[in-house]
């Protein structure tokens, strides 16, 4: 099987190339390396991947490349890419978050309503629903998001429902619940917290700290994904959560433990953007991907540590 993972130099996107990889098939990344992080970090994702003789690495745009040439006898597309965070994009921002992720995602599927793909995995997140009516949230609750990220992902959505019903393009969107792993992005709190913890940096947190997320952890995101591919099921959309929450304190505490020194705090006003909390129901997913998450929240974020002591060299 041959596979496009764009995004592929990202945090959920290299993973899922890795996946790909150790397994044998041919994959095909693209990446933009956009500026909302360090190059370096991507590269670093990179190294592991391009000892494989079965990755073609593209650096190139979605908005520019030749996507017919690309998509060539590409069996499934996974599309990561995006333009992420939830704490931007309100003001001159927005073009960037309206250009890498509404245009780029209609361009792909534009380019790939005739060429025969099996399936076409849409990564969305559980900004769309904002602060959710129902608690666990189901796929079926109102879409309400608060962030320009959020309304981006949300009409990605719609994108790819249209060219489901009008094209045919066999489209499965995941929407993941907070993610967490190693290789992670920088402005992720785990990472944050964790760095800063590590150096004896001050910590601080928006709000009251009691606002919660439904934490899922980078390979049962990728188990997801390749359900995902594997099953014969398409125009649906599926919550992919790891069946924990916790808290920001919560979390604070779990890495206080793991790293042994205590986190120097501070308590500041909450951010627009950010929804109060988050939790899926994720029965739809375990009945019909048959997904079922593995790693626990302490088990995940010890190997997040690890990660971070490695890239920062702490």
């Amino acid at each position: 099987m041959k596979y496009l993972v764009t995004g592929a130099a990202g945090f959920i996107g290299s993973h899922i190339a890795q996946r790909l990889l150790d397994r044998g098939d041919k994959v095909i990344g693209i990446d933009c390396f956009l500026d909302y992080y360090p190059r370096a970090l991507k590269e670093y994702r990179l190294k592991s991947l391009l000892k494989y003789n079965k990755l073609e690495f593209i650096e190139g745009n979605l908005l520019k490349a030749d996507l017919s040439k690309i998509l060539k006898d590409v069996d499934f597309v996974i599309h990561e890419a995006a333009q992420p965070g939830v704490r931007t994009g309100w003001n001159s921002d927005f073009e960037g978050y309206s250009r890498n992720n509404i245009e780029a995602t209609q361009r792909l599927l534009n380019m790939s309503r005739d060429t025969g793909i099996r399936k076409f995995i849409f990564a969305s997140s559980s900004s769309v629903y904002g602060n959710a009516e129902e608690m666990p949230t189901t796929e079926n609750a109102s879409t309400k998001p608060l962030s320009p990220y959020g309304v981006t992902k949300l009409a990605c959505e719609h994108l790819c429902n249209v060219y489901y019903k009008s094209f045919g393009v066999p489209v499965i969107i995941l929407r993941h619940f907070t993610v967490f792993g190693p290789k992670p992005r920088p402005d992720m709190a785990h990472t944050i917290f964790s760095r800063a913890i590590l150096t004896g940096r001050e910590i601080q947190i928006y709000g009251d700290g009691e606002q919660s997320r439904g934490f899922t952890y980078v390979s049962d995101i990728v188990d997801a994904t390749m359900s995902a591919i594997e099953k014969d099921i398409k125009g649906e959309i599926f919550n992919i959560g790891g069946g924990v929450t916790a808290t920001v304190k919560e979390i604070i505490e779990i890495l206080e433990k793991i790293i042994g020194k205590k986190a120097i705090t501070r308590h500041v006003p909450a951010l627009k953007g950010e929804a109060r909390h988050t939790y899926p129901d994720i029965s739809k997913a375990a009945e019909m991907l048959d997904y079922h998450p593995k790693v626990g929240l302490e088990e995940g974020l010890i190997e997040v540590v690890k990660s971070v002591k490695d890239f920062y060299g702490i």
